[in-house]
């Protein structure tokens, strides 16, 4: 494959969601541009509607107009959330500190991913919750006047902490939280602080948030999803020949730990034309063709590209050596069992792998890749292997690449189109 030209990618999926909930808390009317159109993105519409914002349809390159209450109201019917767990944490956080009781529910994939790991924290700080399963949704949630929280979380996770913060923020109550390993992306922390709340970072690793501020309405141009970018830098590390920028894409310092692991593999990305936009940096990434070596990633490493771990495991497949990717049990507990699944697809395309522990280890070859892969729905699991079927030679067959619109829509015609730009 070759590659040339330029080429963007849909809106950042972190910053759409947490500006639909924002604006939602807003007295009057916001604007967001750019906004990442996918299915995910569309639960949190759906959701916030249902809740009493104000929200236009979500078109490719149309303006999202939002008109919130400030608070929100009391829904009539079931909130169904979709595949999306950020709409589901978040907006418990959210609704604790509102007295009423609302009822959560997902899509099959959803409804088994655990959610005690934010519960509990919120009915520490005085919501109550009802669960309908074990760990999972449906559940309900009753929230009203809450008290402030000092929490060790027992993952890095930015949907925990945005969870808690926003529910700082709807309860009127501080809130400290420590992260046990790295720091996860921090797109509401910068928020927050735009809007006027103290956040804070301590030397001994607390965050504080103090309830300082008031959202108003806002303005907003969200950057394109550096985490849809790695599949095309992806592409490109792997090709042949040619050069690929990848406009306005957001390089916030917590999002871009995929490009260290790239530039240590062999492959490293220019940023040019460097911006910021409401508080989120933005560049041009620049990629192409590279000589890859294998690496080892840190368990201090994995918050900051937990999402990146399935292209960055099939582009180790293609290094010289073995990958090991350390403390990735997360992964399990994913839109799927995405660790085991990494592993199972990358030996069905002719690849070594395995998972020891909470370690992956994948040895590099340069076998052209057949087989069939099974996404169990998982997007980030299909464009991976999309990517690796560029390869020269390969026949990698993929059993749902639908599922890849959760968060890029259109993405097999993006790649192709990439490929179509160098031939």
């Amino acid at each position: 494959m070759i590659v040339d030209g330029v080429t963007r990618v849909p809106g950042d999926k972190s910053i759409t969601h947490r500006a639909l909930l924002f604006a939602t808390l807003a007295r009057g009317t916001s604007h967001v541009g750019g906004a990442l159109t996918s299915l995910d993105a569309r639960s949190s519409a759906r959701v916030l509607r249902q809740l009493g914002a104000e929200i236009s349809p979500l078109q490719s390159e149309r303006i999202v107009t939002i008109t919130g209450r400030g608070r929100l109201s009391r829904p009539d019917a079931m909130l169904h959330c979709g595949n999306s767990g950020t709409t589901t944490r978040l907006l418990l956080g959210m609704l604790a500190g509102h007295a009423f009781s609302a009822r959560l529910t997902g899509d099959a994939s959803l409804r088994r991913r655990p959610m005690r790991r934010v519960t509990v924290p919120l009915e520490q700080m005085g919501a109550r919750v009802s669960e309908m399963v074990s760990d999972g949704l449906p559940l309900t949630i009753r929230g009203g006047k809450l008290r402030g929280l000092r929490y060790d979380m027992p993952v890095s996770s930015a949907q925990i902490k945005s969870c808690l913060l926003l529910a700082g923020v709807t309860g009127k109550v501080p809130v400290s939280l420590r992260e046990p390993t790295g720091r996860s992306r921090d797109h509401t922390e910068r928020l927050l602080r735009a809007f006027g709340y103290l956040v804070e970072d301590t030397a001994e690793g607390w965050i504080v948030f103090e309830p300082t501020g008031r959202i108003e309405p806002f303005d907003l141009q969200v950057p394109g999803d550096p985490s849809s970018a790695a599949f095309l830098v992806g592409a490109a590390a792997l090709a042949e020949a040619g050069t690929l920028r990848i406009a306005r894409v957001g390089v916030n310092p917590t999002r871009i730990g995929f490009l260290e692991v790239l530039g240590r593999m062999g492959a490293p990305v220019r940023r040019e034309t460097e911006d910021e936009t409401f508080g989120e940096p933005v560049a041009d990434l620049v990629a192409g063709p590279a000589e890859l070596c294998a690496t080892e990633v840190r368990p201090e490493e994995i918050p900051g590209l937990i999402d990146e771990i399935p292209l960055l495991a099939v582009v180790a497949s293609r290094a010289r050596g073995t990958s090991v990717f350390r403390d990735v049990g997360e992964l399990r507990v994913k839109e799927s069992d995405r660790l085991g699944l990494i592993a199972q697809n990358l030996r069905a395309c002719g690849v070594t792998a395995e998972v020891r522990g909470d370690d992956l280890w994948v040895e590099g070859g340069d076998a052209a890749p057949v087989g069939k892969v099974r996404t169990a729905g998982d997007h980030r699991l299909a464009m991976a292997f999309a990517v690796l079927g560029t390869l020269p030679g390969a026949r990698v067959r993929i059993d749902d690449m639908a599922c890849a619109d959760v968060s890029f829509p259109r993405f097999p015609q993006t790649l192709r189109a990439v490929r179509k730009q160098g031939r």
